[in-house]
């Protein structure tokens, strides 16, 4: 995932256990290298830079909770150190705690702005967020005299490619959305006046009024904690949702509604074993600029005369796709009938809708129901 060198400011003879066992750790040796340190740390010959190479050494070696602890273990002994809570901030990382991860990072380079391998890790903590912007801006904050100790150039082309693509990092829909999990509901209808499930109901009923209860299979695309499943789950016969982030998915699985539950990609769902007579995506497509291979995978699980139906946010200054400034991609009625022609659906319907608020001003989109006829 990267690599700092731990030692890059300390000269070590060839015989110092640390060395050793850095060499080892630089040969993927982090098993042996850890209890190599371990033994020096239980001998009571370990100071602050055995202590960091521990953890790092566990981390690698993969056993996560250990170096958590041992991190958090240093970072109570040596307390204001930068390179303690760069270290600390490493572990959580390895570990997946993004933002706590992040936050260390930064009170790592409050101690010390100086602190290349802090505002290093910061870099590559902030591409695993789907951050590229401010990824770069950390990269490109390290010395040159630096550089070299890190695999820059290839972080740096990262950065670049994920800032090119026309779609939200996956990466950062999933941050985003572990984040907000625990109070989504409340923010989302509380705070947002989020109606987007209930106007995909309402347009449900405008072009398959005929449809009976239970009668019909549906997947709910971008499902969150399971707001559009609630307003659709009188109708289904079977309901399964695909959702990027693990912790909304956890949430949804919480109302016992669904039938399957997945972590996946809305843009890649071959590996579904069913196929649907109504797909849903309530405010997901926000998340994607260029909306084709979306709809070619959506095409792929719907049965012959099945619906896609979908909200997203109005684009009025073109006739193709743009990026809001909140970072949620906006879609012309131009575009939308353009593509859903060119991948086979018929436009059954498109009407325009406000599926949320912000800061109390109705956010102008629309709701979408595609035909696929074949």
């Amino acid at each position: 995932m990267w690599f700092v060198s731990t030692t890059a400011s300390v000269r070590l003879s060839s015989d110092d256990p640390l060395a050793r066992a850095e060499a080892l750790l630089a040969g993927g040796r982090a098993s042996e290298a850890a209890d190599a340190l371990q033994l020096l740390i239980e001998g009571g010959r370990a100071g602050l830079l055995a202590r960091l190479m521990y953890a790092r050494a566990l981390s690698q070696a993969g056993e996560l909770d250990a170096a958590l602890e041992t991190a958090r273990e240093t970072a109570l002994m040596f307390p204001g150190i930068a390179a303690v809570a760069a270290g600390l901030g490493e572990a959580l990382l390895r570990a997946g705690k993004l933002p706590i991860a992040i936050a260390e990072f930064q009170r790592a380079l409050r101690i010390d702005p100086q602190l290349a391998e802090g505002r290093f890790l910061l870099g590559c903590a902030w591409l695993e967020a789907g951050e590229p912007e401010k990824a770069l801006q950390a990269f490109h904050e390290i010395p040159a005299d630096a550089a070299a100790s890190f695999v820059l150039p290839e972080k740096i082309a990262e950065a670049e490619q994920m800032r090119a693509l026309s779609r939200s990092n996956a990466r950062y829909v999933r941050h985003l959305f572990d984040q907000f999990a625990t109070d989504y509901d409340a923010r989302m209808i509380g705070q947002l006046g989020y109606s987007a499930p209930h106007i995909l109901r309402e347009l449900a009923q405008l072009v398959i009024p005929d449809v009976q209860a239970h009668s019909i299979d549906i997947l709910d695309l971008g499902c969150g904690t399971g707001l559009t499943g609630l307003k659709f789950h009188d109708l289904a016969r079977r309901l399964d949702g695909v959702d990027l982030s693990p912790s909304m998915v956890e949430k949804a699985r919480a109302r016992g509604i669904y039938d399957e539950l997945a972590v996946a990609d809305v843009e890649d769902l071959v590996g579904a074993r069913e196929r649907y007579d109504l797909v849903l995506a309530a405010d997901t497509l926000v998340y994607l600029g260029d909306l084709r291979a979306t709809f070619a995978s959506v095409s792929k699980q719907m049965k012959p005369n099945g619906f896609f139906l979908f909200t997203v946010e109005k684009e009025a200054e073109s006739d193709d796709f743009s990026l809001g400034p909140k970072r949620r991609w906006r879609h012309s009625e131009n575009y939308l009938r353009r593509e859903a022609d060119s991948f086979g659906y018929t436009m059954a319907g498109l009407v325009n809708c406000s599926p949320r608020t912000e800061a109390g001003v109705p956010v102008q989109g629309y709701a979408v129901a595609l035909l696929k006829s074949t």
